[in-house]
């Protein structure tokens, strides 16, 4: 008999968390759409979703636990049990913690995948190791606890009022939110004034007021160059800024080391747009930001973050309709109590390989570049071993020639994922990980106050969940007495706190936060002051800036003018729609939409060296070098060229591990200090260059 049932769930390729229905005939899903009673995604759905049942059942997936037989990378595995694998791993972390201590290992997320990363950061903590690493570092985490310092929480854009003026700032909500793409448009058509700041022409630079074209990696300069014209000319809220906020006066004394004219040679934004766009946000209330993580991607990645929250607050926008609204939450998949933080005492955490960095107390993860260094250099002891979770390190990680080193040394290195990737194929033992149709969970979107329902609707071959591999991990070490009989009691602790259980939520299917307006007249903001700190006194007693302060990137025409004779060009980068960093590059239709990595060049650039459109060419740093395919555009300043992140080639096999350095533009960046005070931010964008043929 022919069966066919909807399945709500909740996309989890993204951090995006877009509702979807999942077609099921005969006990196999057969069609995904966007869900339209999602309050998310409204039945938008990208790409990335839409090919959701390729990588299910793509050829290519790992579908049984794999032992490395012959050299690491060379490509020779065994299929071995379940039970073998999680056996061989419990000998291994069992012997590097008997002869080097806990610490030797280094457990190792990707990019956010919300509850799974801290059943990894449970597992280190229980097991005793504060070397656990995430991409928070230079992904949503500057931005969102520069927040929470200034102001106490975690502003949402109010698009629903709607806001008289939006600022998109660093974010191509089409290529990575696609909610927030139709919840801009929405609020355009509905008549909002739009300011785009972004170093490339991007979807809304047409509708913009203004577009403030600003250097790659300048963005703290500019905003506050912005602050010092509201300051200055009087256009800030003066009852909100003389009753809700600390430091105003140290404030306006410290912008003054932030003229225009001197914002301009910076950022190479003429000084009067910079003037008439600040007057333009702080005359066009209720107004509200849009944020994206080019924020976080250098130096000044968290400071940059705070005085984007400094001009919320002077302009008076925060909590009130239509500008940055509070969302209240119950229940979190971050909280210390997931995480059992209390199992990692203080002085353990203090001795984590990146402890000399002394970012953000308030940081409860470790820093990727200290963890190549203390594999490389056993300094400042060494790392002997790694548990990676869906993490692809040699794309991802900055200074990937260091990476694939450190992933070389290793005396034995855990994958588990849901292809073989370039780091996989330098592992010992690898597992074969469920997409998200094949496990239960709850989604909460960074970007949306609200838990999710992700529901079961496939097995794959014998592909098991990250947490239900680590509970049985666990049990193998003699810790299952931290972790759940089974993954459906780990999801009723997460949801405790709304009263529901799992079963329960399967007939809600969503649980959204309140949204409250003006909630400091009742109780303050959740700061030591209890008002808006400009000036933080915590930041000042933990030994950082107090008031943002802006820094020069390293290797540029101006911290390194000796450099720029070899290096005349400026490079960044940004996601493109069809991929998630480094994943789908296997998927057919995906890779059918962008197939090879490109590079943008100025057409007035490429004339100068000779470049035409399809060329391939190469693009170089202090580093090393790698290639992608010129296409020529006028959307960017001639002096920048823009090169794609996350390429590899899983159609050149594993001979040379899937063409990893071809075309990976980590191969550019750096990994050595300065990095970012407060989160320990590697320089990923604005960095120095040049192009060639060969």
């Amino acid at each position: 008999m022919n069966t066919k049932q909807v399945v709500k769930s909740t996309c989890d390729i993204c951090s995006a968390g877009c509702g979807v229905l999942i077609y099921v005939e005969n006990g196999k899903p057969v069609r995904i759409e966007g869900d339209p009673s999602s309050p998310i995604n409204k039945g938008a759905i990208c790409a990335k979703g839409l090919a959701s049942l390729e990588y299910l059942y793509h050829p290519d997936r790992l579908k049984h636990p794999l032992k490395r037989v012959g050299e690491r990378g060379e490509g020779k595995w065994q299929q071995i049990l379940w039970d073998d694998a999680l056996s061989v791993i419990a000998e291994e972390l069992t012997r590097a913690k008997d002869n080097y201590g806990a610490q030797s290992v280094a457990f190792i997320a990707g990019s956010n995948k919300g509850v799974r990363d801290n059943y990894l950061v449970r597992f280190a903590n229980v097991f005793g190791s504060p070397n656990h690493t995430w991409a928070g570092y230079v992904c949503f985490m500057p931005r969102r606890l520069a927040s929470v310092i200034t102001c106490g929480f975690d502003p949402f854009p109010d698009y629903e009022y709607p806001p008289a003026c939006l600022v998109i700032w660093g974010s191509h909500v089409l290529e990575s939110r696609i909610f927030s793409y139709y919840q801009t448009i929405e609020s355009l058509n509905r008549g909002t004034k739009l300011i785009v700041v972004d170093p490339r022409r991007m979807e809304f630079t047409s509708r913009a007021d203004f577009w403030l074209q600003l250097r790659p990696g300048t963005d703290l300069a500019l905003a506050l160059g912005m602050i010092n014209v509201i300051v200055n000319e009087d256009l800030f809220d003066k009852a909100f800024v003389n009753n809700w906020t600390v430091g105003f006066e140290k404030l306006r004394a410290h912008v003054q080391d932030y003229p225009l004219e001197k914002v301009e040679e910076i950022t190479w934004v003429p000084a009067e747009i910079i003037r008439q766009a600040a007057r333009f946000y702080a005359t066009h209330k209720p107004a509200c930001f849009q944020l994206g993580n080019a924020i976080d991607h250098n130096v000044n990645s968290f400071q940059t973050a705070r005085a984007i929250s400094i001009l919320r607050a002077i302009t008076g926008n925060l909590g009130v309709p239509g500008g940055e609204a509070q969302w209240v939450l119950r229940g979190s998949l971050n909280s210390p109590e997931l995480r059992l933080d209390d199992k990692m005492p203080e002085d353990k955490w203090e001795r984590r390989v990146e402890a000399e960095h002394k970012v953000l107390p308030i940081v409860r993860e470790g820093l990727p570049q200290s963890i190549v260094k203390a594999i490389l250099y056993e300094d400042p002891y060494p790392i002997r071993m790694a548990y990676v979770q869906g993490c692809n390190a040699l794309l991802s990680w900055a200074n990937a020639q260091e990476t694939y080193k450190a992933l070389k040394k290793l005396d034995f290195t855990v994958v588990s994922d849901i292809f073989m990737t370039p780091t996989a194929a330098l592992a010992d033992i690898v597992l074969p990980a469920a997409t998200y149709l094949e496990f239960d969970s709850v989604v909460s979107p960074p970007y949306y106050p609200a838990h999710q329902i992700q529901q079961k609707v496939a097995e794959v071959g014998e592909c098991r969940s990250d947490c239900r591999i680590l509970i049985e991990l666990a049990k193998k070490l003699g810790l299952g007495q931290y972790f759940w009989d089974d993954e459906e009691k780990a999801l009723d602790e997460i949801l405790k706190p709304g009263g529901l259980t799992f079963n329960e939520f399967r007939k809600v299917g969503v649980i959204l936060g309140s949204k409250q307006y003006r909630s400091y007249e009742g109780n303050g903001f959740e700061t030591p002051s209890r008002k808006v700190e400009l000036y933080s006194s915590q930041l000042k007693e933990w030994g950082f800036d107090p008031l943002p302060t802006y820094h020069e990137l390293p290797e540029t025409q101006y911290s390194n003018p000796e450099l720029v004779r070899e290096y005349p060009l400026i490079f960044s980068s940004c996601k493109w729609a069809p991929f998630r960093h480094s994943g789908g590059r296997q998927i057919a239709t995906l890779r059918g939409s962008y197939p090879e990595p490109v590079i943008s060049i100025h057409p007035e650039t490429a004339s100068k060296l000779a470049i035409k459109e399809g060329d391939w060419i190469y693009i170089e740093t202090k580093r090393g070098r790698i290639k992608q395919k010129a296409t020529l555009s006028t959307d960017i300043d001639p002096r920048v060229v823009w090169v794609d992140y996350g390429w590899w080639f899983p159609e050149k096999g594993i001979s040379n591990l899937y063409g990893w350095a071809e075309s990976n533009i980590n191969v550019l960046t750096d990994d050595k200090p300065p990095y970012n005070r407060e989160m320990g931010s590697t320089n990923l964008r604005g960095i120095l260059c040049k192009v060639y043929k060969d």
